[in-house]
């Protein structure tokens, strides 16, 4: 099926992104609270702010459904 949809109008509110963080690259107070870990995931609104850190992907995805967003992965 191939139809066309203009996504420029969609509500896209409910739209968050997971992505990969180097918890090195954290600030020290995060970083102290993190442990060993090397890489935790972050849960973004389409704008940018940063709603969540979690120590995995799954659990991130699990956040985001579980608060009626829609999770997409972030290369």
């Amino acid at each position: 099926m191939n139809t066309p949809f203009d996504f420029k109008d969609a509500d896209q509110s409910n739209l968050v992104y997971v992505r990969p963080v180097e918890v090195a690259d954290l600030p020290d107070e995060v970083r102290d609270e993190v442990g060993d870990t090397k890489t935790i995931y972050a849960v973004h609104r389409a704008d940018g702010e940063r709603l969540a850190l979690v120590k995995d992907r799954n659990l991130a995805f699990m956040l985001a459904r579980q608060n009626d967003f829609a999770p997409v992965t972030v290369h």
